[in-house]
């Protein structure tokens, strides 16, 4: 491979690396004109504010990184919300508000605080259109289910972000929001025809590129009626037919990421990498456990497809001159200041009460049912306990409730679900709380689906810091600040 294919190539991608500071291999890589990274919690990148911005100083010592990350607030979160939960909420809780200027403060905020560690590019805001009630990876990352609210809120996290000088990158092209599967773990699938896309699925991508989002993230999709069984993010109808032509978007596109399933699955990282750039992509996120070995695989795979002529040197050109463009945009802007208080506003504001509150004497018992999240989301931390020391964990085991109910004797009760439309689990042993103590209080900290026939209720619209503190100070177990 020549020099100058060798330095496109490695342009295009996006590896990760394990723990808080640069390995010597990526340095390397970065002299030699690396695209960036992406940085995940999980990996031991973001143990704090602090050493995160130590690291990516340390990357820009050795070339001009995008640095880039999953930092959606709300219940996906990396920024030191992993540990302890987001102090904003995610998306579901702005869409139930329906203020696009709050959200705007929202992600100004969210962006100042990754500029302030040196993150440049954020893979938020998810635009997906959450049609589907039993989707396992969307739910409440998305603004809701009505295209034109998700449209109006997609273009006023674009703009807020961008305000802080952070690249926004609406996700997950052509749309994620009406599958049933995780992308992580297959292909899911869109059954939908262009004409639905158009008044679906594409309304609020065309709103995110009006609003100038600087990178627009593909999923790993099948719609039959547009790719004929390809995932979008390998297929050219989606990227260039699609998402150039019919949207005219000009900026970069960039892939999730390519070790997921749905992407990878049957032909392995590099192939897939070769592929998506042969669509039309212009960035490889290569994924969380895809270090030195992965990237000089996918590099070797690139120079084989350039010279069996599958790859033309110019779609490579292309893609240098998209990210050029783009780093040169971030070094002419300023941060914004960081706005903590637009989170706590917005979740308070999202909750929805249905009954009356009970006016307790004393601390109810708060019991948490076991909820499983999804690789997206991670072992973010949820749920009411930091304002309620004795809360029970509970899976739905046999005789539970007893336990439970013995425990909450002469006091309330709040029974804290999460997404319960998802898990029967959480349901049967609601109802059989519930038909001892109708008086107790149910809390729902996911998508409001299902709703017991009786009890006072609270829809948060999601399982962040800031979702947890606004149902607290309701509920009388915190004062509000």
């Amino acid at each position: 491979m020549s020099d100058d294919i060798a330095r496109l190539a490695r342009g295009t991608l996006l590896p990760s690396f394990p723990g808080p500071t640069a390995p010597r291999w990526l340095l390397d890589e970065l002299e030699a004109g690396l695209g960036g990274v992406t940085l995940f919690a999980l990996t031991g990148n973001v143990p704090s504010p602090e050493s995160l911005a130590a690291l990516t100083a340390q990357m820009r010592k050795a070339g001009d990184p995008f640095v880039t990350i999953d930092e959606e607030g709300g219940d996906v979160t990396r920024l030191g919300g992993h540990a302890t939960g987001s102090p904003y909420p995610g998306n579901a809780a702005l869409g139930a508000v329906d203020d696009p200027e709050l959200t705007r403060r929202v992600y100004r905020s969210l962006g100042a605080e990754l500029a302030e560690v040196g993150v440049n590019f954020n893979f938020a805001p998810s635009v997906d259109v959450n049609t589907a009630d039993d989707n396992p990876v969307i739910g409440t990352r998305s603004f809701g289910p009505d295209p034109e609210l998700v449209a109006r809120h997609a273009a006023a996290a674009v703009t807020g972000t961008q305000e802080a000088g952070v690249a926004a990158c609406a996700k997950h092209f052509p749309g994620h929001g009406a599958t049933v599967e995780d992308s992580h773990l297959s292909v899911p699938l869109v059954d939908a025809d262009l004409e639905l896309l158009d008044r679906r699925e594409l309304v609020p991508f065309r709103a995110a590129i009006e609003a100038g989002t600087r990178a627009v993230m593909t999923g790993h999709l099948n719609l039959p009626a547009i790719t004929r069984g390809v995932p979008a993010t390998l297929s050219a109808a989606a990227i260039t037919g699609l998402l150039r032509e019919r949207l005219g978007y000009r900026g970069v596109i960039v892939t999730d990421a390519l070790d997921m399933e749905g992407a990878s699955g049957e032909i392995g990282i590099p192939e897939a990498s070769v592929r998506a750039l042969i669509a039309g992509a212009d960035l490889l996120c290569l994924g969380p456990n895809e270090h030195a070995e992965t990237l000089s695989a996918t590099l070797e795979a690139i120079a084989a497809a350039v010279r069996a002529g599958r790859l033309a040197p110019e779609r490579l050109a292309d893609a240098a001159e998209r990210t050029g463009a783009l780093k040169r945009w971030l070094a002419g802007h300023s941060p914004a200041v960081i706005d903590r208080a637009a989170g706590l506003e917005a979740a308070r504001r999202a909750i929805r009460v249905s009954g009356s509150l009970p006016g307790w004497i004393g601390a109810p018992l708060v019991v948490e049912l076991e909820a499983t999240g999804n690789i997206a989301v991670g072992p973010t931390p949820w749920g009411l306990n930091p304002w309620a020391p004795d809360a029970v964990q509970a899976d739905g085991a046999e005789g539970e409730a007893d336990r439970v109910l013995e425990r909450a004797t002469g006091r309330g009760l709040v029974v804290v679900l999460r997404d319960a439309h998802r898990h029967a689990g959480q349901r049967a042993l609601t109802n059989a709380l519930l038909t001892a103590r109708p008086d107790a209080v149910v809390v729902e900290m996911g998508l409001p689906v299902w709703r017991p026939g009786s009890a006072v209720y609270l829809a948060t619209y999601g399982a962040a810091a800031a979702n947890a503190q606004a149902a607290a100070e309701l509920l009388g177990l915190t004062t509000a600040a």
